[in-house]
């Protein structure tokens, strides 16, 4: 197991106001995969937003959250007590191009907590100024982006999708120059870990295999710690990865989102969806949806989703083969028994959240078209993904009259109905029961695009956090139906033809 330890500060170093113990286990276990560095130091700042939820969570005092000792410390103004602050050393293929050096251009890790779980989460700024991995950048981010990840990862939580969390918003008081100058910000994010697919590529381009060894057994440690018992650890960490990876994939399909850049380099090996910049939610289901300015050939469309998770993680194997075996010839097959897996895998868990998606407990060998049928007809009526399902639980108690306005063709849709209501009654349950169940995983209200875009326009442009600040709390219950808050449910018209996201740095 990781071993906890603690640092001996200098003065400099902010006291421990904030009740923040923070652990150093990848400064002290993986030298090499970092650099140290400190954040730029913004004496206008002011936090705007701060989830005292997460901060209980991770044991921090709440009565000293909203204190300069807070501002100071999440807008990186101040080195907290026992904080190795650092950067770290990634590569990536970026859009298919592989890029060597990589590494947190704008981002600095204080470390990690012991959350009151006993569970070690890091906290990261995000903004906080250049880096040895800058590059020529500023390391610093626009508000807008902030906000931007604060909401719709705080928003993916509570969709119970695997996700970093948003601690902070702070707004530094200084411009940052992009096209135009924009307000600029400085986010607080924790994560079970940083520890990308991106970060094997760079341990393994290092030439030693003891580093990317320490890697592994890192991994292990901090989040497999299952597979350390077996025969083949590091076959079983691969493994696992791939797991975590198919889960999290299927997870966004069922739900419509689109995260816009699966380089490498933004996927998290724990299989939280991390780096939120070009993501969005689909509105009208259409499989080859891009929203991403910079994706112009639409390789990560909605549809590609699940093919990218495959490629990526053959790029994650490739790292592997010296770990897995000493014959290179028996570590590339082995490895590559664990790729043909991933489909069925992913395919699994997949169909096993549709199923529930439909109100279906049961598997029948059927099941499979059924849903492809209905996403067939989304499809070619244009109709709202998130809608479309959450209106099924109508449907299922005889209220057709929502989902039929989803749908110009409802011929089509009602010979479907009849089929899905034959195969809903072999559950053998009571149809309000099903229905009741349908509406707690198919979510009413999701981030809108234009939504989110009135809500940033407010906050950053217009010095206003009131949209904003009810956006994120209808976010934090999608499934609960308040009339108040319709206007968050309901689906613009062709938004997605001209709607583009970009990655914010």
């Amino acid at each position: 197991m990781l071993k906890i330890i603690k640092v001996i500060t200098s003065s400099i170093m902010l006291e421990n106001a904030l009740g923040i113990d923070f652990q150093n286990t990848f400064a002290r276990d993986l030298k090499g995969l970092y650099r140290e560095s400190s954040s730029s130091k913004y004496p206008s700042s002011e936090i705007l937003l701060l989830n005292d939820s997460l901060a209980s969570e991770l044991g921090i005092k709440l009565k000293n959250l909203h204190s300069k000792d807070g501002v100071d410390i999440f807008s990186g103004n101040k080195k907290h007590l026992n904080s190795i602050t650092l950067a770290q050393a990634y590569s990536g293929h970026q859009f298919g191009r592989f890029n060597p050096n990589l590494g947190d251009g704008r981002a600095l890790l204080l470390g990690e907590v012991l959350n009151k779980k006993g569970e070690l989460k890091d906290i990261q700024l995000k903004g906080s100024g250049p880096t040895p991995f800058s590059r020529r950048g500023d390391g610093k981010s626009a508000l807008g982006p902030v906000l931007r990840e604060y909401l719709i990862s705080e928003s993916m939580n509570a969709l119970n999708i695997p996700t970093t969390r948003a601690l902070a918003a702070v707004k530094t008081g200084e411009p940052v120059e992009r096209e135009t100058y924009l307000p600029g910000g400085v986010m607080t994010r924790v994560a079970s870990s940083h520890i990308r697919i991106g970060t094997y590529e760079y341990a393994s381009l290092q030439n030693d295999n003891e580093l990317i060894k320490r890697l592994a057994d890192y991994s292990i440690s901090r989040h497999f710690p299952d597979t350390g018992n077996v025969e083949n650890p590091y076959l079983a960490l691969f493994a696992a990865i791939c797991n975590q990876q198919a889960s999290l994939i299927a997870n966004w399909m069922s739900i419509g989102f689109i995260h816009g850049v699966m380089n490498t380099d933004n996927m998290s090996i724990s299989g939280e969806t991390i780096d939120y910049g070009p993501c969005a939610f689909m509105n009208t289901y259409n499989p080859e949806t891009v929203f991403s300015s910079i994706d112009v050939q639409g390789r990560y469309a909605f549809q590609n989703q699940p093919s990218i998770l495959t490629w990526n993680l053959t790029r994650l194997a490739e790292t592997f083969i010296p770990l897995v075996d000493n014959n290179k010839d028996e570590s590339v097959k082995l490895l590559t028994e664990v790729l043909q897996l991933i489909k069925p895998v992913y395919t699994n868990y997949w169909l096993s959240i549709m199923r529930s998606k439909i109100g279906l407990s049961k598997e029948e060998h059927n099941d499979i078209e059924l849903i492809a049928q209905f996403l067939e007809i989304m499809a070619e009526e244009k109709a709202d993904f998130t809608l479309s399902f959450r209106m099924l639980s109508k449907a299922l108690i005889g209220d057709k009259s929502k989902i039929k306005k989803l749908f110009s063709n409802s011929r089509r849709l009602d010979g479907w109905i009849m089929l899905w209501q034959e195969r809903v009654s072999q559950e053998n349950i009571a149809v309000e029961t099903i229905a009741n169940s349908m509406d707690k995983i198919n979510p009413l209200y999701i981030p809108r695009n234009h939504k989110v875009e009135e809500a940033l326009d407010e906050a950053v442009f217009k010095n206003n956090m009131r949209s904003f600040n009810i956006m994120l709390s209808v976010m934090q219950n999608p499934y609960d139906e308040v009339e108040s808050n319709a206007s968050f449910a309901e689906a613009p018209i062709n938004e997605d033809k001209s709607y583009k996201t970009f990655c914010g740095t």
